[in-house]
């Protein structure tokens, strides 16, 4: 009998603790941060129960999705009008709600850089594992174990090893430009939703790059890297309860099923390598071939004392660094290229330069490292479309270990920080009351002399943390472009509707409608 009571007892103090603990989660943590934050003269909407700013940010963000918006580059209220509402409504300094986390926006150059470097402080968030089945990989460690991964994967992402990769960029890129001469053959013109082909040729170039296979070997990778993405951005839009992830709803189960099959794939290539490679075939230069190259090195690490220092990745390390690849590699070159197009189009004088500086470097010939390496007006045009339309609109920090100072702001343990890059990127202060215009002679002397030594350029992230694979990113959005500029003339056809958009990295939400036109002596 006593075993019973002690039973029941046990049992009550489990129910007793979950019960406090959720709702110290869901009300009593929440509204500690936000009194903390007032106090510190901080203003923001004062916190909803469990969803916080969600239901308005998505509805809000929905609304603005149904209406285009004139030829203009000062877009970001369509973008994120939520967060523009709150800078209007309360300045700089202000706080969202995502579900019951307080997000800080962080917009002093000084705070941004202070966020960057203090990265064991200020780690990246992760507020939903299931997003982490999208993206993994480097970009979602920490401390030690993230350290050892960007010391294994720096060699594939070395100037030297790119330059042994661009004959694979050339290959895609020709057979992308061949298929729009097909389309502007017969009167030397034609209209081409641009979008779709930029997507598939940085498809096919990390397929080649990191695979040295071309994108209709990886084409299902892609496929259902895609149908993760739209999962995701339906995770977005909800808050994530603790150890939902284990519940075998729809969704769940559907987001396990896409990565087990995403992971089966690449396992397959990976082991078809490691095969050739222990039957003494030398590593390729490709990323996966120098990946597994430097993981081999450091796995014959010799033992120090009595242990084995653990270096090397295991094996699902390297599938979630090739996911990784694959996402990544795909996603950011895609929009950097087809935003320069649609910038090019419309600055027809841009335009011209860029391809007078093509020509006087490689004539009709195929473009070389060396050569992009001096195409100073290219260079200058994609640091530009890149600080208007960056990739991603923004990066996020969190606090786990503790409340924080970062300036004059007491960062309360559990808060997240978001460093805004579209606004930092055209924050007048920092870029002139010309911020909104495309003006690529700002980048004329480089980055630096551009920012005046602020962190107010950051397409890439910064610091410690910043992207491994923007070399790669750069080497390929020039190779392209370069051989597109040899080939046609281009501009923006009437059907085209401005409305920029973001589905994890910011697209034109209804393709890129542009007038190819077949440059007088090509064939």
């Amino acid at each position: 009998m006593k075993i019973g009571y002690i039973l029941i007892a046990i049992f009550g103090i489990v129910i007793l603790t979950w019960v406090w603990k959720t709702l110290n989660w869901v009300w009593f943590n929440p509204k500690k941060m936000e009194k903390c934050l007032r106090k510190q003269g901080l203003k923001g909407n004062s916190y909803k129960f469990l969803y916080g700013d969600l239901k308005e940010t998505f509805r809000m963000r929905q609304e603005a999705r149904e209406k285009p918006i004139p030829f203009t580059h000062d877009y970001v209220d369509r973008v994120l009008p939520f967060l523009q509402q709150h800078i209007k409504k309360y300045g700089e300094n202000f706080w969202t709600w995502l579900g019951p986390i307080p997000d800080i926006n962080i917009a002093e150059p000084a705070l941004i850089r202070d966020a960057f470097t203090r990265m064991n402080e200020f780690q990246k968030a992760k507020l939903n594992p299931l997003v982490g089945l999208l993206v993994p990989g480097l970009v979602g460690y920490e401390g030690e174990n993230w350290a050892k991964h960007r010391k294994l994967i720096n060699p594939a992402f070395h100037m030297e090893k790119l330059k042994l990769m661009l004959p694979a960029f050339g290959d895609s890129v020709i057979e992308m430009v061949s298929e729009w001469e097909k389309l502007v053959s017969e009167i030397g013109s034609s209209e081409v939703d641009v979008w779709p082909f930029l997507t598939s040729l940085s498809a096919d170039v990390i397929s080649r790059a990191a695979f040295g296979s071309s994108y209709k070997e990886g084409r299902r990778i892609f496929e259902l890297l895609k149908e993760q993405t739209q999962i995701t951005i339906r995770l977005f839009q909800s808050v994530y309860i603790p150890g939902w992830r284990y519940v075998p709803t729809k969704t769940n189960r559907k987001m396990k099923q896409i990565n087990s099959d995403i992971q089966n794939l690449l396992m397959g290539i990976i082991n078809k390598r490691k095969k050739a490679m222990e039957a003494g075939e030398a590593p390729k230069d490709d990323l996966l071939g120098i990946l597994m190259d430097s993981n081999s090195k450091a796995s014959q690490t010799q033992s120090v004392g009595s242990q084995k220092q653990q270096q090397a990745m295991s094996l699902q390390d390297m599938i979630d660094e090739c996911k990784l690849f694959y996402f990544a590699g795909q996603e950011t070159t895609s929009v950097l290229l087809v935003w320069t197009m649609i910038l090019l189009s419309k600055h027809q004088d841009w335009q011209t330069r860029a391809r007078e500086e093509v020509q006087a470097t490689f004539g009709k010939n195929q473009p070389d490292f060396d050569g992009l390496n001096h195409l100073k007006i290219v260079t200058m045009i994609l640091h530009e479309v890149l600080r208007l339309y960056p990739p991603v609109t923004s990066t996020s920090r969190r606090i786990y270990q503790g409340d924080m100072k970062l300036g004059n702001i007491l960062v309360p343990r559990g808060a997240m920080i978001s460093l805004s890059i579209i606004n930092t990127h055209r924050d007048p202060r920092l870029w002139g009351d010309d911020a909104n215009e495309f003006k690529p002679e700002r980048f004329s002397e480089g980055i630096a002399k551009a920012t005046k030594g602020n962190i107010s350029f950051f397409p890439f992230g910064w610091g410690p943390r910043i992207c491994i694979g923007q070399n790669f990113a750069i080497a390929e959005a020039k190779m392209a472009l370069s051989m597109i500029l040899q080939r046609f003339t281009f501009e923006l056809s009437p059907s085209y509707t401005h409305a920029p958009s973001t589905v994890i990295t910011l697209q034109p939400q209804h393709g890129a409608h542009v007038i190819l036109h077949r440059l007088e002596g090509c064939e």
